[in-house]
């Protein structure tokens, strides 16, 4: 939360002194206190933070300024820091108008009589905070009338203080915002439906595509299957058209931040060097691709799948901006120094860049604004998915995305990621990442591990089981975590438990995972998902292999031979 200045910050900026000295304050200057949305539309300039008086007391009330504090319809009190839990000392006619208290049921009390059972813990814990510090502070705060009616409260505390700096009051000013606040909550409802009929139709539109790929493709196979070499083809098409639906999933989920990334020390220059004749295939003849890469880049802890998709979209982006040709530059940077970093709004530390900039038709700025909304597309049918889901990689992954743009200027695209921390701990997954598979290694047994594998789904249990078994291992199957532990519990012969999260009934995956890991300490586990928002923090960071749902065959054998001989080793 920001705050106005403290006293010693106060004393050292110029004051602005009215009545001949006999008051002086110290303006506001575009500060913004607290989290309050501004009636004005922005925070103030002229308005005080804090104010120095030469007269103590409340009892002249005979001048005009008394008289427009009683006139105004502004709710207005003070408060007086220096009794017992700083009482109210004053309330104006406007304050008793809103809560329905009187006088007498509010002087001498602490303000929060007004607060109720809905009312921020944290809202408070921050006007607390500022109150200690002698500082300004504004919030929007949910108070409740003598009546029990809740009304939202735009509240606004500035301290006063004595010639010699020592405080005398705190003064409130409040408006009733809750008709405003109603409308705000209905526009985003609004937003949301319209959102959600958007996404609806996007998705709609792409996945029966691909829907109609993969019926037509295996329909045809069906067909052709006295003709091998025709009903493979067939095949493929309906394999590849049904991966690229598991990717639009996987977009969707990045957009909401649920998807899993598998990060790993990497160097962004060399991704973009070795992606690049992918990127020139992409762009097309009538777009030249510019690299402009800084030298002696330091690394980042980044998913390069993820990585490459995100560079991908917004190249396509880049692509459809420039129908007539252009030049695309994809560039690097080094981002640290306390001027860069305050002008992109980071923490200190050291960061690396990543930018797309083209010379394309670019964006008005209502367009600008809602670029990154993943219902939100100017290319006709689809999903919009392309920068929302670089929105949620690069904020999934610690970063921060920013978008320039102007109508027949063009746009960047700036991806802004943290350098790996020193840590310990990512050398293994690194050197695992390249290696190959030796699933041969597996076949050369006699004796083939047993693998219980655990899934609701009938199609996709019986599927895996028949992976396996093609592979040579000895598999036993359960329909749901309960059947799972009783097969444990009876004694039967498990190397590895492969099993799905989200099952009905009354264990999911990873409550199975306990229980068999306490009846069987060392069982190695493989847990599959395509929602990875059920698995806990700890589990998406540590202690469980997780292969997103939907995998390929060979990413199933590769981690179920790599946690045998985990256990091997």
């Amino acid at each position: 939360m920001t705050t106005g200045s403290n006293r010693e910050e106060q004393l050292e900026k110029t004051l602005d002194r009215q009545g001949g000295g006999q008051s002086a304050g110290v303006p506001a200057s575009g500060e913004v206190e607290g989290n309050a949305e501004s009636p004005l539309g922005g925070p103030g300039v002229k308005h005080w933070q804090a104010s120095f008086i030469t007269k103590d007391g409340l009892q002249d009330r005979g001048n005009i300024f008394f008289a427009a504090v009683e006139m105004t319809r502004m709710p207005m009190v003070v408060t007086d820091p220096r009794q017992p839990d700083n009482p109210i000392v004053f309330a104006n006619g406007a304050f008793f108008d809103l809560t329905g208290y009187s006088n007498e049921e509010t002087v001498g009390r602490n303000c929060r009589f007004l607060q109720g059972p809905q009312t921020d813990r944290a809202t408070l814990d921050e006007v607390r905070k500022a109150l200690q510090e002698q500082r300004a502070v504004a919030v929007d705060l949910l108070n409740y009338k003598k009546d029990g009616k809740p009304f939202w409260n735009a509240l606004y505390i500035g301290p006063i203080f004595d010639q010699d700096g020592e405080l005398l009051y705190f003064f409130a000013s409040q408006m009733d915002i809750t008709e405003r606040r109603a409308t705000q909550e209905s526009y985003l409802q609004a937003q949301k439906m319209e959102a959600i009929g958007q996404l609806t139709a996007g998705m709609a539109h792409d996945f029966n595509n691909l829907l109609q790929v993969i019926n037509g493709n295996l329909e045809v196979a069906l067909i052709s299957l006295d003709r091998p070499d025709s009903a493979r083809q067939q095949l493929e098409r309906a394999q590849r058209a049904a991966m690229r639906a598991g990717r639009l999933t996987q977009q969707l989920l990045t957009f909401a931040r649920k998807q899993r990334l598998e990060p790993r020390r990497m160097n962004i220059n060399n991704l973009v060097f070795d992606f690049s004749e992918m990127l020139v295939r992409t762009l097309g003849a009538k777009v030249e691709l510019r690299l402009d890469l800084r030298p002696g880049l330091p690394v980042c802890m980044l998913d390069p799948t993820h990585l490459e998709m995100a560079l991908l979209n917004v190249l396509i982006n880049a692509r459809d901006a420039m129908p007539d040709g252009g030049e695309v530059t994809v560039a690097t940077a080094i981002v640290r120094g306390e001027d860069r970093l305050k002008v992109h709004g980071l923490p200190q530390g050291t960061y690396v860049s990543l930018c797309v900039i083209d010379k394309g038709t670019g964006m008005a700025p209502e367009v600008l604004r809602r670029a990154t909304e993943p219902f939100f597309t100017t290319k006709g049918p689809g999903t919009g998915l392309g920068l929302a889901m670089v929105h949620g990689f690069v904020q999934q992954s610690h970063g921060r995305l920013e978008l320039d743009s102007h109508p027949g200027k063009g746009t960047k695209v700036t991806m802004i990621f943290p350098i790996a921390d020193n840590a310990i701990g990512h050398g293994d997954a690194t050197a695992d990442a390249g290696q190959p598979s030796s699933a041969d290694d597996a076949k050369a047994r006699d004796d083939k591990p047993r693998v219980l594998v655990v899934e609701d789904n009938d199609d996709v249990r019986e599927l895996a089981e028949q992976v396996l078994e093609m592979e040579g291992y000895a598999v036993q199957s359960a329909a749901s975590g309960e059947q799972a532990l009783s097969i444990l519990e009876q004694g039967a012969q498990a190397d590895l438990l492969f099993t799905d999260v989200i099952m009905p009934g009354g264990m999911d995956g990873l409550e199975l995972v306990e229980r068999a890991r306490a009846l069987r300490p060392g069982l190695p586990v493989l847990v599959t998902t395509g929602y990875m928002d059920e698995l806990p923090q700890g589990g998406r960071g540590g202690g469980l292999n997780i292969l997103a749902k939907p995998y390929r065959q060979e990413d199933l054998l590769e981690r179920v031979r790599k946690e045998l001989e985990k256990r091997a080793a």
